[in-house]
């Protein structure tokens, strides 16, 4: 059931199903995602099983103002306080050391939890408007089945779910790809997860550089080798081998689709052909939707052209490779 998230009486509505240990689907910056309350073992393990998610993959839980963030961190180090005065509300995750016994569900059982603040009015009222029914916090993975493409508008997520789950419709959301993870629950932060901020944005807020994942690093949503993959199966190539792949294709192109910053339209009779724009903000607002779009219409494989180098790429960089590793 859609919702109009710029409503106060649906945003009362949606909270107070939250509030009853119910789902809700929400408009956040990054993408939507499909939220219960994170105090709620039982609310959020009907996250899991919506989705089909493995109960061990945590969540991130999505707070009403930085001063939330004591109800379920344990301690939040110099670097975390940092980067929340500098970055919250916005698309940024922090992994930091979990309060004992709480929110065990949303953590998937691992002692350390991921916290945001979204700037999204209509996920941000709805947090403020739970709190008051005395939910603290909401716990939200993207609101699309486990390992699929995100969603960036409320009909992606009816499309999932059906009309059975309410979503707070907040449009098209203005980032399009998840928030960037840094994991502040060790000695020093590590980057667990680019998104639209880049690395040098993040490390001027932190006041220190961050290091790289490795075998210590706490599991964090969106990590896994496999991820964010449309039905249809996309090819990450190099500018080169894109062209040189085109001027090959015989008669038989098996619903190929190309997504391409360098590739002209019509390049070969029934080809599909997406533009990928020329700035790294624009092409992650875009993304998801693109590849929802390729397939619906039926396509089977999608060449896309390697992103530009450069950090400020590293979001979109991640979030393809991902797709492409199925």
């Amino acid at each position: 059931m859609l919702l109009d998230g710029h409503d106060p009486a649906a945003i009362e509505r949606a909270a107070a199903r939250l509030a009853e240990g119910e789902l809700v689907a929400f408009a956040t910056e990054t993408v939507y995602g499909l939220g219960a309350r994170a105090d709620d073992d039982a609310a959020v393990a009907k996250i899991y099983a919506a989705k089909g998610r493995p109960a061990g993959h945590p969540l991130i839980v999505h707070l009403a103002e930085a001063a939330d963030a004591a109800g379920f961190a344990a301690s939040l180090s110099p670097v975390a306080e940092r980067l929340m005065d500098a970055l919250w509300p916005g698309p940024l995750t922090l992994i930091v050391p979990r309060r004992a016994g709480v929110a065990t569900a949303a953590a998937g059982g691992h002692p350390t939890i991921g916290l945001r603040t979204p700037a999204h009015p209509v996920a941000h009222d709805l947090l403020v408007a739970g709190r008051r029914l005395g939910v603290p916090g909401i716990a939200a993975p993207s609101a699309n089945r486990f390992g699929r493409v995100s969603p960036t508008t409320a009909a992606h997520v009816a499309a999932e779910f059906g009309d059975a789950l309410w979503v707070l419709d907040g449009g098209a959301c203005r980032i399009g790809i998840e928030s960037s993870i840094v994991d502040c629950s060790g000695p020093a932060p590590v980057l667990l997860r680019p998104g639209i901020l880049a690395r040098d944005r993040l490390e001027a807020a932190a006041g220190e550089p961050l290091g790289w994942p490795d075998e210590r690093s706490p599991q964090a949503p969106g990590s896994l080798e496999s991820h964010y993959a449309p039905r249809a199966t996309v090819r990450l190539m190099p500018t080169g081998m894109l062209h040189a792949a085109l001027k090959m294709l015989g008669s038989e192109r098996l619903g190929l689709a190309v997504y391409s910053r360098s590739v002209a339209s019509g390049v070969a009779p029934g080809v599909r052909h997406r533009r990928m724009p020329a700035r790294p903000e624009q092409a992650a607002h875009e993304l998801y939707s693109v590849l929802r779009e390729l397939d619906a219409e039926g396509v089977q494989l999608i060449w896309v052209e390697d992103p530009p180098p450069g950090a400020e790429w590293d979001g979109v960089r991640d979030r393809l490779t991902r797709a492409a590793a199925r």
